[in-house]
């Protein structure tokens, strides 16, 4: 983790909050709690890590990015 003020541990949670909040979330909120987490875990777990392209990966999702790497270093994918 980082020391105080120096605040590179946090970014990349602010970043996927940030995301979900302006990509995501409706304007008006949830009608329950348990729509909103099922749709919340859709988001985190599927759409973010295996649908949305990432600029930093080159324009691939994370999982994607992850399984080029593993055939690349590893010969598996």
């Amino acid at each position: 983790m980082s020391r105080r003020g120096n605040c590179w541990g946090d970014a990349v949670m602010e970043r996927v909050f940030r995301s979900l909040k302006s990509e995501w979330l409706p304007a008006k909120g949830y009608p329950s709690l348990n729509d909103a987490r099922r749709d919340i875990g859709f988001y985190l777990m599927i759409h973010y890590n295996e649908i949305r392209p990432h600029k930093f990966n080159d324009g691939l999702s994370p999982v994607v990015k992850e399984g080029v790497y593993y055939k690349k270093v590893f010969g598996v994918c």
